[in-house]
């Protein structure tokens, strides 16, 4: 209708009340103050008795006004409801995530078509596959998108692609692989409308999102969906064979820090894969290859992750002892002095307080004089503030303390779903290990060539084990 007016093609306007023209009192001023006037239009409101031909428009920008306040009004009425509702530990919205279907109290249950299709989505992630290749692989076996299963069941449109059916898209796998409630979490107030005179929603930083543990039956387990986000951040590329290699955005040169370029190469023999630094792939002339043949990579680090699991299955408390005690340098006593020098600290800061509270009635009631005062106020400022600085460094040390038992714990469950392997798989690899740094070889007075490798492991970093 707007282009017909533009174009000289309507001569009258009629609507029920001013209300139906729209609730923006601006954009419905601009139209009827100034375009209508301007293309000849005439404008006619039964309801509310306005006609532009008989000039009694006086109060229509007044009705304006006040329809559009009606509905900011109503929007502020259903936000209040919904943001009670969310904060109360209900889901506000009545759609759950692909892999979960909602009951008549409102309460989450696992779809058995959809879940299995959601583990396997992990598995592939955890196996070193990209977003865009498990859509492809999802693809090549047919399996419906979530938007063909909903259309299926409700006769919903409105995410169905007709010849696209098992047409599965990476932003689909993104929004899977990054959604916590698969971990059993409701997530509420995910997104939100800046206004609501806006359509679309925009993302809400995660401080504002209210997140309540343990809502209902988990599809995927906490520490499979944080290490898949771990794994997220690192770039896993295919290489020009159109492979993603098994130590693909994991292995890091030890002197430049850049990730290490899988390359291959022919010997008189066959074909070798090996890994090198990814500046000296670039030419920089920043560093050195710091060539390592995969294979040999592998029976290492095979061999680590062997002994490593071996001795923790073998030796359960004293192995969790030894990661505790590694990762928060010290045992128990060093925790107990620690408690006690922040003890004393706290105690020390309170008295300062209290000696800055009778040094400013002493100046006031004139006991000592301005310069003495801000000479005092001044060091014990400077006491008081160093304290402050010591007693936050060591309650984040404590903190660590803790937080070394509770990733203890997590490597252990990985441990024990793992009892034994007899290859080093990609997603083995990348459940047990986070990192794996690689040193330039060097050579003995024989010519021996020797290379260190420093194996990083989920949650614990580097495990020394007693000999």
């Amino acid at each position: 209708m707007l282009a017909d007016i533009e174009a000289g093609k309507v001569g009258t306007v009629i609507v029920k009340d001013m209300s139906r023209l729209g609730r923006n009192y601006l954009q419905v001023g601009m139209y009827t103050e100034m375009i209508f006037p301007q293309k000849g239009v005439r404008f006619i409101a039964i309801n509310d008795g306005v006609d532009s031909a008989q000039g009694d428009n006086d109060f229509a920008p007044l009705r304006n006004i006040f329809n559009e306040w009606l509905v900011r009004d109503t929007s502020k009425k259903i936000k209040a409801v919904k943001r009670s509702k969310g904060m109360s530990g209900k889901p506000i919205t009545s759609k759950p995530v692909y892999g979960y279907l909602m009951d008549e109290d409102e309460n989450f249950i696992i779809d058995e078509e959809a879940a299995p299709v959601v583990k396997q989505i992990y598995n592939l992630c955890l196996a070193g596959n990209g977003p865009t290749k498990i859509a492809r692989m999802l693809t090549e076996q047919q399996i419906p998108t979530p938007g063909t299963l909903e259309y299926r069941r409700t006769g919903s449109t409105r995410r169905y692609h007709p010849g696209y059916e098992c047409k599965w898209a990476t932003n689909t796998v993104v929004h899977i692989l990054e959604n916590r409630e698969y971990t059993g979490c409701l997530v509420n107030f995910k997104t939100e409308k800046p206004s609501y005179k806006v359509k679309h929603s925009v993302e809400n930083p995660l401080e504002k999102q209210v997140i309540f543990e343990n809502h209902h039956e988990p599809i995927i387990d906490t520490q499979t969906w944080e290490r898949v986000q771990e794994l997220r951040k690192q770039r896993k590329r295919p290489n020009r064979y159109d492979e993603v290699g098994l130590f693909s955005g994991i292995l890091f040169c030890a002197d430049c820090g850049s990730v290490m370029y899988q390359q291959r190469y022919q010997t008189d023999k066959r074909k070798q894969d090996c890994y090198i630094c990814g500046n000296y792939k670039k030419r920089t002339h920043d560093c050195t290859a710091h060539f390592i043949r995969t294979d040999l990579l592998t029976a290492g680090v095979l061999s680590n992750l062997r002994k490593v699991t071996s001795y923790a299955a073998k030796h359960e408390a004293r192995f969790m002892k030894l990661l505790i005690e590694q990762n928060e340098d010290g045992g128990k006593r060093r925790n107990a002095a620690k408690k006690k020098e922040l003890e004393a600290a706290e105690k020390r800061i309170a008295e300062l307080s209290a000696i800055f509270k009778r040094l400013y009635e002493d100046s006031v009631t004139g006991r000592i004089s301005d310069e003495r005062f801000t000479e005092l106020s001044a060091d014990y400022e400077a006491e008081q503030r160093e304290l402050k600085e010591k007693a936050a460094a060591i309650q984040a040390e404590l903190s660590k303390a803790q937080e070394a038992t509770v990733n203890a714990e997590k490597f252990m469950n990985v441990v024990r779903r793992h009892t034994s392997f007899e290859e080093l798989t990609p997603t083995l690899l990348r459940e047990f290990v986070e990192k794996i740094v690689v040193h330039e070889c060097s050579y003995d007075e024989n010519k021996t060539r020797r290379q260190d490798i420093e194996i990083y492991y989920s949650f614990v970093g580097k495990v020394d084990l007693p000999e």
